[in-house]
Protein backbone atom coordinates (compact mmCIF):
# COMPACT_ATOMS: atom_id res chain seq x y z
CA UNK A 1 0.00 0.00 0.00
CA UNK A 2 1.57 3.34 -0.62
CA UNK A 3 0.65 6.83 0.77
CA UNK A 4 0.53 10.19 -0.57
CA UNK A 5 1.34 13.40 0.18
CA UNK A 6 -0.79 16.05 1.08
CA UNK A 7 1.35 19.09 -0.16
CA UNK A 8 -0.02 21.68 2.06
CA UNK A 9 0.86 19.86 4.94
CA UNK A 10 4.58 18.29 6.21
CA UNK A 11 3.08 15.07 6.58
CA UNK A 12 1.75 12.22 4.43
CA UNK A 13 -2.25 11.88 3.72
CA UNK A 14 -2.41 8.52 5.74
CA UNK A 15 0.99 7.18 7.76
CA UNK A 16 -1.14 4.06 8.54
CA UNK A 17 1.22 1.30 8.41
CA UNK A 18 4.68 3.10 9.07
CA UNK A 19 6.45 2.86 12.62
CA UNK A 20 7.17 6.26 14.63
CA UNK A 21 10.64 6.06 13.37
CA UNK A 22 10.00 6.15 9.46
CA UNK A 23 7.38 8.90 10.09
CA UNK A 24 9.68 10.77 11.95
CA UNK A 25 12.49 10.09 8.80
CA UNK A 26 10.16 11.05 6.69
CA UNK A 27 9.52 14.44 7.88
CA UNK A 28 12.94 15.03 8.29
CA UNK A 29 13.59 15.22 4.73
CA UNK A 30 11.76 18.47 4.60
CA UNK A 31 14.01 19.55 7.60
CA UNK A 32 17.34 18.50 5.34
CA UNK A 33 16.10 20.27 2.14
CA UNK A 34 15.21 23.26 3.66
CA UNK A 35 18.35 23.21 5.89
CA UNK A 36 19.60 22.97 1.93
CA UNK A 37 17.75 26.03 0.98
CA UNK A 38 18.81 28.24 4.20
CA UNK A 39 22.31 27.63 3.32
CA UNK A 40 22.04 28.46 -0.36
CA UNK A 41 20.49 31.75 0.85
CA UNK A 42 23.70 32.42 3.43
CA UNK A 43 25.48 31.19 0.30
CA UNK A 44 23.88 34.02 -1.73
CA UNK A 45 24.27 36.57 0.99
CA UNK A 46 28.54 36.18 1.25
CA UNK A 47 28.79 36.18 -2.28
CA UNK A 48 26.85 39.07 -3.38
CA UNK A 49 28.96 41.04 -0.77
CA UNK A 50 32.26 39.58 -2.83
CA UNK A 51 32.83 36.96 0.18
CA UNK A 52 33.99 34.21 -2.04
CA UNK A 53 35.49 32.23 1.12
CA UNK A 54 32.12 32.44 3.36
CA UNK A 55 29.98 31.53 0.28
CA UNK A 56 31.95 28.90 -1.02
CA UNK A 57 31.41 27.57 2.90
CA UNK A 58 27.58 27.69 2.82
CA UNK A 59 27.39 26.35 -0.78
CA UNK A 60 29.44 23.52 0.41
CA UNK A 61 26.62 23.03 3.04
CA UNK A 62 24.03 23.59 1.12
CA UNK A 63 25.18 20.48 -1.06
CA UNK A 64 25.79 17.94 2.60
CA UNK A 65 22.30 19.06 3.66
CA UNK A 66 21.09 17.88 0.07
CA UNK A 67 22.93 14.61 0.41
CA UNK A 68 21.74 14.45 4.28
CA UNK A 69 18.26 14.02 2.77
CA UNK A 70 18.89 11.53 -0.47
CA UNK A 71 20.69 9.35 2.06
CA UNK A 72 17.46 9.36 3.98
CA UNK A 73 15.61 9.03 0.82
CA UNK A 74 18.16 6.18 0.25
CA UNK A 75 17.72 4.42 2.98
CA UNK A 76 13.75 4.90 3.11
CA UNK A 77 13.36 3.35 -0.85
CA UNK A 78 15.56 0.56 0.36
CA UNK A 79 13.29 -0.39 3.07
CA UNK A 80 9.77 -0.28 1.74
CA UNK A 81 9.04 2.92 3.25
CA UNK A 82 6.65 4.83 1.14
CA UNK A 83 8.29 7.90 0.28
CA UNK A 84 7.78 11.41 -1.52
CA UNK A 85 9.42 14.56 -1.48
CA UNK A 86 7.84 17.48 0.84
CA UNK A 87 8.17 21.03 0.40
CA UNK A 88 11.01 22.83 2.14
CA UNK A 89 10.32 25.65 5.42
CA UNK A 90 10.48 29.01 4.80
CA UNK A 91 14.01 30.66 3.99
CA UNK A 92 15.18 33.46 5.51
CA UNK A 93 17.18 35.49 3.22
CA UNK A 94 17.12 39.59 5.55
CA UNK A 95 20.42 40.22 7.64
CA UNK A 96 22.23 42.62 8.76
CA UNK A 97 25.72 41.69 9.64
CA UNK A 98 28.19 38.07 9.25
CA UNK A 99 27.31 37.22 12.72
CA UNK A 100 23.55 37.01 12.01
CA UNK A 101 24.18 34.05 9.52
CA UNK A 102 26.95 32.14 11.21
CA UNK A 103 24.90 32.24 14.01
CA UNK A 104 21.63 30.98 12.14
CA UNK A 105 23.34 28.69 10.43
CA UNK A 106 24.81 27.67 14.30
CA UNK A 107 21.11 27.35 15.54
CA UNK A 108 20.32 25.26 12.58
CA UNK A 109 22.50 22.72 13.09
CA UNK A 110 22.08 22.64 16.86
CA UNK A 111 18.42 21.81 15.79
CA UNK A 112 19.16 19.10 13.28
CA UNK A 113 21.40 17.43 16.10
CA UNK A 114 18.09 17.33 18.29
CA UNK A 115 16.08 16.22 15.34
CA UNK A 116 18.53 13.28 14.88
CA UNK A 117 18.63 12.15 18.45
CA UNK A 118 14.72 11.88 18.25
CA UNK A 119 15.33 9.89 15.57
CA UNK A 120 17.77 7.77 17.14
CA UNK A 121 15.76 7.16 20.52
CA UNK A 122 12.49 6.54 17.90
CA UNK A 123 15.13 4.06 16.27
CA UNK A 124 15.89 2.05 19.74
CA UNK A 125 12.18 2.22 21.62
CA UNK A 126 11.44 -0.30 18.34
CA UNK A 127 14.21 -2.12 18.14
CA UNK A 128 15.00 -0.70 14.68
CA UNK A 129 18.51 -1.46 14.60
CA UNK A 130 18.90 -1.06 11.23
CA UNK A 131 17.50 2.39 11.66
CA UNK A 132 19.63 2.94 14.40
CA UNK A 133 22.81 1.96 12.74
CA UNK A 134 21.79 3.75 9.57
CA UNK A 135 22.11 6.89 12.00
CA UNK A 136 25.39 6.22 13.84
CA UNK A 137 26.84 8.23 10.96
CA UNK A 138 24.56 11.29 11.15
CA UNK A 139 25.61 11.43 14.69
CA UNK A 140 28.95 12.22 13.91
CA UNK A 141 28.48 14.36 11.09
CA UNK A 142 26.57 16.88 13.96
CA UNK A 143 29.40 17.13 15.88
CA UNK A 144 31.17 18.07 13.66
CA UNK A 145 28.97 20.71 11.99
CA UNK A 146 27.87 21.99 15.45
CA UNK A 147 31.51 22.19 15.93
CA UNK A 148 32.24 24.03 12.66
CA UNK A 149 29.99 26.53 13.34
CA UNK A 150 30.85 27.18 16.79
CA UNK A 151 34.11 27.61 15.70
CA UNK A 152 33.51 29.70 13.15
CA UNK A 153 30.76 31.96 15.28
CA UNK A 154 33.74 32.78 17.79
CA UNK A 155 36.14 33.48 14.74
CA UNK A 156 33.60 36.42 13.59
CA UNK A 157 33.08 37.84 16.89
CA UNK A 158 36.85 37.98 17.48
CA UNK A 159 37.67 39.51 13.56
CA UNK A 160 35.21 42.34 15.09
CA UNK A 161 33.76 43.71 11.77
CA UNK A 162 36.83 42.70 10.10
CA UNK A 163 36.30 41.22 6.73
CA UNK A 164 39.31 40.32 5.28
CA UNK A 165 40.65 38.53 8.35
CA UNK A 166 37.24 36.70 8.34
CA UNK A 167 37.36 35.81 4.78
CA UNK A 168 41.90 34.62 5.60
CA UNK A 169 40.92 32.22 8.51
CA UNK A 170 37.75 30.78 6.17
CA UNK A 171 40.55 30.20 3.30
CA UNK A 172 43.07 28.83 5.45
CA UNK A 173 41.51 27.09 8.21
CA UNK A 174 38.26 25.49 6.61
CA UNK A 175 39.45 24.16 3.12
CA UNK A 176 37.21 22.88 0.44
CA UNK A 177 35.96 19.43 1.87
CA UNK A 178 33.93 17.89 -1.55
CA UNK A 179 34.58 14.69 -2.90
CA UNK A 180 33.26 12.46 -0.72
CA UNK A 181 33.24 11.35 2.81
CA UNK A 182 34.13 7.61 3.93
CA UNK A 183 31.78 5.96 5.81
CA UNK A 184 29.01 7.82 4.29
CA UNK A 185 25.47 5.94 3.67
CA UNK A 186 24.62 5.94 0.14
CA UNK A 187 22.65 8.69 -1.52
CA UNK A 188 19.41 8.25 -3.80
CA UNK A 189 21.35 9.86 -7.17
CA UNK A 190 24.61 11.12 -7.53
CA UNK A 191 26.33 12.83 -4.13
CA UNK A 192 28.38 14.97 -3.48
CA UNK A 193 29.70 12.94 0.51
CA UNK A 194 29.90 9.18 -1.38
Amino acid sequence: MRYYWDMTTSTPSSDRGLSKFHRLLVDQLRNEFTASQQYIALAAWFDDRDLPQLARVFYQQSLEERDHAMMMVRFLLDNDVPTAIPSTGEIRNDFDSPRDLVALALRQEREVTEQIHLLVKAAREENDYTGEQFLGWFLQEQTEEVAKMSTLLAVVDRANGNLFDLETFVARDMPDSSGGEAGAPETAGPGITV
